[in-house]
């Protein structure tokens, strides 16, 4: 496999790679046509996901963008309303999906941390009139990847889908980081999906599989998932080769996980410690951080542009801020080179 040139690579969970376990099993995997449903390494999968959710059924998709753009598409007509909170992923950076392929229109409320209150949501639901689209669907995320990785509230979450049991209106969660959430509240996993009726989580992230991502829910809702993921394409064929790994990644990934949150909080310490650098320490839930760069007096791009001349890859969020991302892929060691790297780039101004 070819080694990326950088060694410092801390732009996302993303580039995790496979493990050696993985790969093995990759080989091994037996094979059949997944839209006949015939691959029995994906139907290991997803049977094994829905066990772990608590969930009747599961869905292998390509990607947690497909995922969550199908369970919008479950759920809701065109013309109808979600809800979401306003620097959510699905809102930014899922090319505006739900609106060109779902045909709904947002209702973007700004959280606390990633997450609305309850009260802000009760009071986005569409009432009954000519003038109004429906609401149809209400999404949380968790972790929220713009809020650093922070974990949402467990009470809050029960609160807005007691609230949405109430009004009728379906709650999906992307969850593409949900075991981080799990791990820093130190529950299962179970505990946090209770409160959805649908949840997307991916493989390819902390979990450190290749490929793919999970969609889970009920019976009748996978069913319709299931043909709609067919018409966007993502129905595969011998996917086992790519579902293997997430079986390992399933089995495996507490081990890692641990280490990432770890080395996170290792990171934003040595970091902070740093001339003009600051991180809120107090919401450093999981592996994400976002570092502040604003009093050190240096251009964002100039400063990530020097960082990548010294094999340290990292992505700028905003005009001060840049994200650090740990995973599986960089240990201790590297983190305490990172750490080198930046304080050598403002020592150099």
């Amino acid at each position: 496999m070819k080694e990326n040139k950088y060694r410092y690579d801390f732009r996302s969970d993303t580039v995790t790679l496979p493990t050696q376990e993985m790969l093995e099993e990759i080989v091994k995997a037996k094979l059949g046509d997944d839209v006949y449903g015939d691959d029995e390494t994906v139907n290991q999968l997803e049977a094994m996901t829905a066990d772990m959710m608590g969930k009747e059924a599961s869905l292998f998709v390509p990607s947690g963008t497909m995922g969550n753009l199908i369970a919008v598409l479950a759920h809701t007509t065109p013309g109808q309303e979600i809800i979401l909170e306003e620097s959510s992923h699905i809102y930014l950076y899922e090319v505006g999906g739900i609106a060109r392929l779902a045909g709904v229109q947002a209702r973007t409320l700004k959280g606390i941390d990633g997450m609305p209150t309850v009260e802000a949501i009760k009071g986005a639901i569409r009432q009954e009139n000519i003038h109004f689209p429906e609401t149809g669907l209400i999404c949380l995320e968790n972790t929220h990847n713009m809020s650093g990785g922070m974990v949402l509230p467990l009470e809050e979450i029960k609160k807005v889908s007691e609230l949405a049991k109430e009004k009728k209106i379906p709650l999906h969660i992307d969850g593409a980081r949900i075991f981080n959430a799990a791990n820093y509240l130190k529950i299962n996993v179970k505990e946090i999906v209770q409160y959805t009726d649908s949840i997307m989580f991916c493989l390819s992230k902390g979990l450190s599989a290749p490929i793919g991502s999970m969609l889970v829910g009920s019976q009748e809702f996978i069913r319709k998932a299931r043909k709609i993921r067919k018409m966007l394409g993502g129905g595969m064929r011998q996917v086992g080769i790519i579902a293997a790994a997430g079986i390992i990644a399933l089995k495996d990934h507490n081990q890692w996980i641990n280490k990432d949150h770890e080395n996170a909080k290792l990171l934003a310490e040595g970091l902070n410690h740093l001339e003009g650098v600051s991180v809120d320490l107090s919401k450093l839930h999981t592996n994400i951080i976002n570092v502040d760069f604003y009093e050190t007096g240096l251009n964002i791009q100039e400063l990530v542009a020097k960082m990548t001349e010294k094999g340290l890859l990292v992505n700028p969020r905003n005009e001060r801020l840049i994200r650090f991302v740990t995973h599986r892929g960089v240990g201790k060691e590297d983190v305490i080179a990172a750490i080198g790297i930046v304080k050598e780039i403002l020592a150099l101004g």
